[in-house]
């Protein structure tokens, strides 16, 4: 399984530390690369798109392989499509390396290796932040890494920085105690969430005597314990040439970069020697480990919750030199006694962890082929027996792996009312079936193209090449791990299946946990009088001297980036009759198709006393249509691993696609027929409202999404587009026509736009595309909405509603702002880089986060859509320490306000924004997405070309004064969702 998808899955089990916005505000309701031959077959009369078997992709082709003297093993492979590069360094070191006491100590090292080094004394965020970068870092069970994609001519500046501070990274008293306060508010992000609360306190009945056992980020008491001395001693001993692996993607050639990183890494000495941890990579029985996870800390999405009652708090663990040791399994009659938690929540859920072997293991192909039989989906059979039968709204599975144990998880979410003991019945009853009757050849044949397709699929960018390079040497020991892991998928077989649920998948082995969520009230304080300020000793002027950032940033190679602009070509642009809009352009980097879509049809169409039915409609297209029922439809794209997934949003409904190349022409005809010729079953509406009713439950239980809805409806009034969100009510008067009659009025050719990006030939595609859709027709002109103009707040406005059990409070500031239209726009977005265009290195994040240790993540942005804007301001804060991180963020926004920011800030936000640009375009959903939102704001398509030239072009006195005009530090609203306390 590639290592993002494993990341996404277990989201909660890798610790990142945030440096870039990655969640954006929405106010909706939500070797060189192998070249692919294109050519043309019939079939069944339909022109079909036929790639170069997509078998040949490899990951690992043209991959150099090198080890320095120093132990420092570099993987390098040649990516030339986009003069971007990736570089990454993964150190051999996570929290199962720590000794017992110390758990947590691994991820409060991450966050302290961005604090500084003896020579470049700053804030490694602002240092790759000022050179475009898409930088994060993230912590595991068993290692730590740093990633940092950036444009080519940066390649020699990002190795000097990660070399810098392999050895010299500085950790003092004053620093370490700073980042603790921002890692606690990080864990209590996550403790928000009861999915987290469930998995820790299951994870710690699986393994109650080893570091797996723990989170990977700790508990707030072993934050708080933490010493220099302690630190230190893990960073000498770990943070070791040879016991690291550096990996280059990208644009670059070899043998030069090869004597780049020897000069660069070669003279850096080894550490002490280090004490090897040995886990025997031995078969794991069936009495042994289970899940192993990963522990996600992502920084920019801590948003979850703290629970009021302790888990199970286990025994010591064993020395990190030990092999984990699994409890007891319950006796093959008996069955094993759940965990339950009974806290506050929206959603019952279930997990069932089965220990299965570490990840090197033979077996492991085949328990993933499991896996997508019972859960991958909506012929999959456990979606099936759960969420067709209406016990469940969702079952998410996954097999994970470590180096020395495995994990098959399974997640059920339901409605507070369900049966969860019933839902665990039927669960181990689909189970045991795929046991007793064996695997039908097509549900096997499907599960196997979803894998590799899904595998292929996670390639398409360049980060997502170099982090399954190092995901693979250092968790399987081999970077070619993932092309041996396809090769064994396509050899596993039917009798393979049942073997391994006949030995791992057994009722007696599992460990089980439940929570039940406890109802309560929400309570709000709406206090319109401005209240007295904590006030903090701030600095004044910069938060960082831009000065400071250019004396410490390395050099950079002399290349010409005007190269850039022609590495990215501008689409071809057709309409057909009807008047239905595409654009397409042809990368054969990869053999993927990208498809990004967008149809006038959001919620802002909303009935009034209807929330939420442009989402039910949009939820409801594959539900059914003239010539294929839901099983049909889904059938369709699971036999080729497609994805294709529809959402409402705001102000349109959004269509997000993905295939091979060779399968794109299905992709197109499913779009098509959902498009054109819904018919929206009964039992289906059913289904899908109780899958909404069950998920607003859950948002109204998370401070972000109740601090979200709330934020928007004390800026926009009622009767305003924005103002309207879904309730229980307005979701449960929905009727079929309803739907119906919303989809046969808003569902339009001449509001529809398509983009594609990938393996395609142009001409075939339109012809195709012309032949699908020249028969939807509409009658009349597009609906259309007015946006009425929003005055500022005379004041400052706070509304304070309050969820018990929550450990993180969620703050967001803003009001009504600019939309796209705005001649400030390129000024807004630059003013906005150095305000709280990230965590590290903007004002906010580098006073209220770096100094001041109030917040996790601390993020701005002008929301500038076509008809509306929205400024706004996003934290994540202790309960206590809201008041004083909003006082702070009032007086940045009054000190750039009034004073204006430097000549020197405008020059790094500038190269900032335009080094993150074209990275971006790098990423084909980035990519698609530019070239749809360009047309949908009603730019011309040179925008895609003349974005950097316009950011170039901003002046330091535009700058300052949209600051002027569009910062409001004394009338803005501020909502903080949390306990009490907040």
């Amino acid at each position: 399984m590639s290592a993002f998808s494993v990341f996404y899955r277990y989201r909660f089990y890798v610790l990142f530390l945030s440096v870039f916005l990655i969640t954006i505000l929405s106010f909706s309701n939500k070797p060189t690369e192998t070249q692919y031959k294109t050519t043309l077959i019939p079939d069944n009369s339909q022109t079909t798109l036929v790639t170069q078997n997509p078998h040949q992709f490899q990951l690992t082709e043209n991959v150099h392989k090198t080890v320095l003297d120093n132990g420092l093993t570099v993987l390098i492979k040649e990516v030339n499509t986009v003069p971007i590069v990736s570089v990454q360094v993964w150190y051999k070191f996570g929290s199962r390396h720590e000794e017992p006491g110390d758990n947590g100590i691994a991820h409060q090292l991450e966050h302290m290796m961005f604090k500084g080094t003896q020579s470049r004394p700053t804030q490694f965020g602002t240092l790759f932040s000022a050179l475009g970068s898409d930088s994060n870092a993230f912590t595991s069970y068993d290692q730590t890494a740093y990633y940092s994609t950036v444009e080519r001519e940066k390649l020699k500046a990002v190795l000097v920085l990660e070399a810098d501070r392999m050895q010299n990274a500085v950790i003092d008293a004053e620093k370490l105690a700073s980042e603790k306060r921002v890692v606690i508010s990080e864990l209590q992000g996550y403790e928000n969430s009861p999915e987290y609360r469930l998995n820790r306190a299951v994870m710690q009945t699986v393994f109650p005597h080893h570091p797996y056992g723990l989170p990977v980020g700790g508990t707030k008491a072993d934050v708080e314990n933490f010493q220099v001395e302690q630190v230190q001693k893990y960073y000498q001993k770990y943070y070791s040439p040879d016991n690291a692996v550096l990996i280059i993607v990208g644009d670059c050639q070899a043998e030069k970069t090869l004597a780049m990183v020897k000069e660069i890494f070669g003279n850096i000495p080894k550490r002490q020697q280090l004490s090897v941890i040995s886990y025997q990579l031995s078969v794991i029985s069936q009495q042994s480990i289970v899940n192993s996870q990963q522990s996600i800390v992502n920084s920019q999405q801590s948003i979850v919750h703290s629970s009021p009652s302790s888990p199970p708090t286990p025994s010591s663990p064993s020395s990190p030199s030990s092999p984990p040791t699994p409890s007891s399994p319950s006796s093959p009659s008996s069955s094993p006694t759940p965990l339950i938690l009974r806290e506050p929540g929206g959603a019952a859920l279930l997990q069932v962890i089965y220990p299965v072997p570490q990840v090197t293991h033979p077996d492991i192909p085949a328990l993933e082929v499991v896996d997508y039989i019972l859960s991958e989906g909506r012929n999959s059979r456990l979606y099936q027996a759960l969420v067709e039968s209406g016990l469940a709204s969702e079952v998410e599975a996954s097999v994970g792996g470590l180096q020395q144990a495995g994990w098959y998880e399974l997640q059920v979410t339901a409605d507070p009312d369900q049966d969860v003991g019933k839902i665990d019945l039927v669960l181990d009853k689909a189970i045991a079936n795929l046991a007793r009757t064996g695997v039908k050849s097509e549900e096997l044949a499907r599960a196997k193209r979803q894998l590799e397709a899904a595998t292929i699929l996670s390639y398409r960018t360049i980060t997502d090449q170099a982090t399954q390079l190092g995901n693979d040497e250092t968790t399987a020991g081999d970077y070619r791990f993932t092309d041996h892991y396809l090769a064994a998928i396509r050899q596993v077989s039917s009798q393979d299946v049942v073997r391994v649920v006949n030995k791992y998948l057994q009722k007696s082995q599992r460990k089980v946990g439940i929570f039940t969520p406890t109802s309560y009230q929400q309570h709000q304080v709406n206090s319109k009088k401005p209240t007295q300020h904590t006030q903090e000793n701030l600095t004044s002027g910069s938060s960082v001297a831009s000065s400071e950032v250019m004396k410490y940033l390395p050099s950079l190679d002399a290349t010409d980036t005007s190269q850039h602009k022609s590495r990215v070509s501008l689409p071809q642009q057709f309409t057909l009759a009807n008047g239905l809009q595409v654009f397409l352009l042809p990368d054969k980097s990869t053999p993927t198709v990208t498809l990004s879509g967008y149809i006038k049809a959001g919620t802002e169409f909303d009935p009034d006393g209807q929330a939420g039915l442009a989402t039910l409609v949009a939820d409801s297209l594959m539900s059914g249509t003239k010539t294929k029922n839901a099983f049909t439809l889904a059938q369709v794209l699971d036999d080729r691993g497609i994805t294709l997934d529809f959402a409402a949003y705001r102000n349109g409904m959004s269509i997000q696609g993905d295939s091979l190349a060779e399968d794109f022409p299905v992709l197109i005809q499913t779009l098509a027929d959902t498009l054109q010729n819904s018919t929206f079953p009964q039992k289906e509406l059913e289904l899908n409202r109780q899958q909404a009713l069950t998920a607003l439950k859950m948002e109204l239980d998370d401070p972000a999404e109740v601090a979200r809805r709330v934020f928007v409806q004390s800026i926009y009034p009622q009767k305003h587009p924005l103002h309207e969100f879904p309730t229980v009510e307005s979701l449960r008067k929905l009727r079929r026509q309803d739907v119906i009659a919303f989809n046969q009025k808003y569902y339009r050719p001449d509001t529809t736009v398509l983009v594609l990006v990938g393996d395609f030939a142009p001409q075939q595609v339109r012809s195709q595309i012309a032949a699908e859709f020249s028969n939807w027709q509409a009658t009349g002109e597009p609906p259309t909405i007015q946006y009425p103009q929003v005055p500022l707040p005379k004041t400052i406005t706070r509304v304070n509603p309050v969820l018990p059990g929550k450990t993180q409070a969620v703050t967001y500031i803003g009001y009504a702002g600019i939309n796209r239209q705005d001649p400030r726009f390129y000024a807004a977005l630059v003013l906005n880089q150095i305000l709280g265009g990230d965590t590290l290195s903007s004002r906010l994040g580098a006073q209220v986060r770096d100094r001041q240790g109030l917040t996790y993540g601390i993020y701005s942005d002008f929301l500038a859509e076509r008809d509306y804007g929205t400024f706004w301001i996003e934290m994540q804060t202790s309960p206590e320490d809201a008041k004083a991180a909003i006082a702070s963020t009032q007086q940045v926004l009054t000190q750039i306000n009034q004073k204006g920011v430097t000549a020197s800030e405008l020059d790094t936000a500038k190269r900032t924004l335009i080094g993150n640009y074209n990275v971006s375009l790098a990423d084909p959903e980035e990519l698609t997405h530019r070239i749809l939102m360009n047309h949908i704001y009603g730019l011309d398509q040179s925008e895609l070309h003349s974005y950097n030239q316009k950011i170039e072009q901003v002046t330091l006195a535009e700058v300052n004064q949209a600051a002027r005009e569009l910062l409001h530090p004394e009338q803005m609203v501020v909502v903080t969702v949390g306990t009490v306390d907040s």
